[in-house]
């Protein structure tokens, strides 16, 4: 991929996704044509970053970055946000790879910090937003741990544990002073919350948000456990 500085980055950590990757980074390109895309694989053993590796090999607008192991999704957050960096992209998108995300609305939250917002965030909890496909217990379990969050933290944004974002470059400058706690699903409200507390101008854009038809999910109570202890351990704390 060739760097060039102005563009906007889409981040996609990866693991395990070889039914999804390579579809979706066709309807992201759809969408976002001006975007390059980088592809954050923690060394799937099913193939993922090997597809998209070859896939690199006609496709200027996008690159791989290559762990050596199942990393968690904090550090591949943060890795997403120093590549970003260091290559001159003025802002980084990020999101699932598993079409839960839909790539459609990639230019509506770019739009959103062009406008001037710091960080835009797709929200699933905001008129106009909803999930499909969902089993009742995974929707309760997830909208539990959400309203906790914000209450416990007193966050004003809806969807603290969405990771459909658009960071601005000063959100990016900021956030990569200090390193994240959490690992995992949790660093989403990490990382939400610091912006908060920073002052920095958050808004919401509604999405649709769909569960996977394929592959398998990484998110499970234990995951959304760690994710409430995360909470516990950011009450109270400054940015």
């Amino acid at each position: 991929m060739v760097r060039r500085v102005g563009r906007q980055l889409v981040c996609i950590p990866t693991y395990n996704e070889a039914s999804n990757i390579l579809p979706l980074i066709e309807q992201v390109h759809e969408a976002a044509p001006d975007c390059d895309v980088l592809v954050i694989d923690d060394a799937s053993p099913d193939g993922t970053g090997d597809l998209v590796r070859d896939r690199m090999l006609k496709d200027a607008r996008l690159e791989v970055m290559a762990r050596p192991a199942k990393l968690g999704l904090g550090t591949a957050y943060m890795a997403g946000f120093a590549f970003g960096l260091l290559h001159g992209y003025t802002g980084l998108l990020t999101m699932d790879s598993d079409f839960s995300h839909p790539p459609d609305r990639i230019p509506a939250l770019i739009a959103a910090v062009d406008a001037g917002a710091h960080l835009a965030v797709g929200s699933r909890y905001v008129s106009g937003g909803a999930i499909q496909g969902w089993a009742p217990s995974r929707r309760v379990l997830s909208a539990t741990a959400n309203i906790v969050a914000r209450q416990l933290l007193q966050l004003r944004t809806h969807d603290c544990t969405g990771g459909f974002r658009c960071y601005s470059l000063r959100a990016l400058q900021f956030l990569v002073t200090r390193p994240l706690r959490s690992s995992g699903y949790s660093a989403l409200i990490e990382l939400l919350a610091r912006c908060e507390r920073a002052g920095l101008t958050i808004v919401e854009i509604p999405i649709t948000f769909t569960d996977r038809t394929r592959g398998r999910s990484k998110i499970s109570r234990q995951e959304i456990l760690r994710a409430m202890l995360t909470v516990f351990r950011l009450t109270g704390r400054g940015s």
